[in-house]
């Protein structure tokens, strides 16, 4: 597997980039985070996520939840909607998918608290749901429910 590329500079936001091929080729970006004595928390959602069924090579649908306590880093959001977009060439399981992205941004980020939930569409018709996450978040921090509603159907 290459190499990851991680940066403290920008090089992507202000510029025309072109979509990486792959989230390996994709460069996420970070930027320092402002100084706070109270931990806050941030959202990132992806209600668009696609990759590709690594059997059939048709395509899945996912929304993602990213919630994180920074420490001393922010990701930049063009940089992570360019690597979430990555994802539209890649034949990989649900579950690969979710933990891939959660471990990237944790070792990009190192923050206090890291946790993505991957609301997937049916496939076969069944819908399958990945939760991953850092550990309890820290204390007096809140942490809002994701506000995905679970898959009912029909019904």
């Amino acid at each position: 597997m290459p190499a990851r590329r991680t940066r403290t500079t920008l090089s992507q936001l202000g510029s025309v980039v072109a979509a990486p091929l792959s989230p390996e080729d994709a460069l996420l970006e970070r930027i320092a985070a402002p100084g706070s004595a109270h931990p806050y928390v941030v959202r990132f959602t992806a209600p668009e996520f696609t990759s590709l069924c690594p059997v059939t090579g048709q395509p899945d649908f996912a929304h993602l939840v990213i919630d994180y306590v920074p420490a001393r880093w922010l990701v930049e959001s063009k940089s992570l909607k360019l690597y979430l977009g990555s994802f539209r060439n890649v034949g990989a399981f649900h579950e690969a998918c979710a933990v891939q992205i959660a471990q990237r941004l944790v070792k990009l980020l190192a923050p206090r608290w890291l946790r993505l939930g991957g609301y997937w569409y049916p496939r076969g018709g069944m819908p399958i749901d990945v939760f991953w996450q850092t550990g309890r978040p820290p204390a007096g921090v809140w942490v809002p429910d994701p506000g995905v509603a679970p898959y009912r159907g029909r019904g």
